[in-house]
């Protein structure tokens, strides 16, 4: 089975799908809701949230990664594809995190700082790919070789910290994430 052949059943199966995807923001209002202020950080709930945040974010991801695809590469028209599949994961990610950031700080639900750095990764990486499938490589380069080696060197910053935070150990620190432009420290 081809990841077309999967995509096109998940969209005959619609309404379990949609329903799925609509109760993950409803049950992260209603775990916010449970909850004093301030408690969203304490044992239970940081957890009901890493769920939460796992359960939005990999179908979103998901869904950006294969619509950003249909777009950029296939060239194919986003009018003719199925709008459960491909879009409402991007809003139901959106949608929960707001929800849970109303109620918490990302820094206090675990593994958030591996999704996000997970984030970091594919949106560098599809960029690249785009980059290369787009350009076309001529003899001459009429770009500046400055702005090349800016971009390179952004794009190698942002790989490297998505990187660490995706593969760090459980007790390292989270590393924030890099100030543009870099800013040194004053004494």
């Amino acid at each position: 089975m081809t990841l077309r052949h999967l995509i096109h059943s998940s969209g005959q199966y619609w309404v379990p799908v949609f329903a799925i995807l609509v109760a993950v923001p409803v049950i992260s209002f209603l775990v916010g809701r449970s909850h004093r202020d301030g408690d969203g950080r304490n044992a239970p709930w940081k957890f009901a949230y890493a769920g939460l945040v796992y359960l939005a974010c990999v179908p979103g991801i998901f869904s950006v990664v294969i619509t950003a695809y249909t777009l950029f590469f296939s060239k194919d028209n986003l009018l003719d594809v199925d709008p459960v599949i491909y879009f409402l994961p991007i809003a139901t990610m959106i949608g929960t995190l707001v929800l849970i950031r109303k109620r918490v700080s990302f820094d206090d639900v675990p593994g958030f700082n591996r999704i996000s750095g997970l984030m970091v990764l594919i949106g560098c990486s599809f960029a690249i790919a785009l980059a290369v499938h787009n350009t076309r490589i001529l003899i001459g380069f009429f770009g500046s070789l400055g702005m090349l080696f800016v971009l390179a060197a952004g794009v190698f910053v942002l790989l490297k910290w998505g990187g660490s935070m995706l593969f760090r150990s459980g007790s390292e620190q989270a590393r924030p994430m890099p100030k543009f432009p870099p800013t040194e420290p004053q004494d």
